[in-house]
């Protein structure tokens, strides 16, 4: 099983849901690997996951850095398209959408060794 992990981030001592990091597994499809994702890679990947053929944009899906997220995830082998999209408004410009062309499952509540 291959692990990664986002930058550790500022942790509220006041609010123990706020040390919980948030991890996904998935296993890629058919027979590809079991794959455990901690912290923004696995935040990015579930939003991936749940955004299917319409992908994920930094507006739709805010996060402070989807470009660093699909890095990321593209270095352990999921290919992840980039798509870029004209916005107009006060600073028209124009921006990514990110679609997961691979297949994945989610597996549920795996105990990964520390």
């Amino acid at each position: 099983m291959i692990s990664i992990s986002g930058a550790k981030a500022h942790v509220n001592s006041h609010s123990a849901s706020a040390n919980k990091k948030f991890a996904l597994t998935v296993k890629v499809e058919p027979d590809g690997e079991t794959i455990h994702l901690e912290g923004r890679p696995a935040w990015a990947m579930q939003q991936l996951i749940n955004a299917g053929q319409r992908g994920c944009t930094p507006i739709t899906h805010p996060g402070p850095r989807w470009s660093d997220y699909t890095f990321k995830l593209r270095k352990l082998g999921f290919v992840i398209e980039t798509e870029y999209e004209s916005h107009g408004g006060p600073f028209a410009g124009a921006h990514g959408i990110y679609h997961l062309r691979t297949k994945v499952r989610v597996v549920p509540d795996v105990a990964v060794a520390a």
